[in-house]
């Protein structure tokens, strides 16, 4: 992948992992309680294994953070990547929402 970029497309409730126009990869979410519930990343078979997942994990968390929000990251993948690079835990935010 030569030209990748992490893009927002709001309209699908979802970042996009492109390689020029083609979206090779996505991370979907949805909005609970004011917050952003990230619930699946997807990345291209022929595209796993290298680093495309983490890329588009760190674009949209850069992007969440940007905006003020907080996260509920219900997708096993963006746990983990939030597990493995602390600078995103300070997005995190599991308070259920009758509280």
């Amino acid at each position: 992948m030569s030209d990748v970029t992490v893009t927002h497309d709001e309209t699908a409730s979802r970042y996009e992992l492109r390689d020029g126009e083609e979206v090779v990869g996505f991370a979907s979410y949805r909005w609970e309680g004011g917050r952003v519930v990230m619930d699946h990343t997807v990345v291209d078979r022929d595209q796993r294994d290298q680093g495309h997942g983490s890329t588009l994990a760190r674009g949209a968390l850069e992007d969440v953070r940007r905006r003020g929000l907080r996260i509920v990251p219900e997708c096993p993948f963006i746990r983990s990547f939030v597990e493995d690079n602390p600078e995103f835990a300070d997005l995190v935010d599991e308070t259920p929402d009758d509280v």
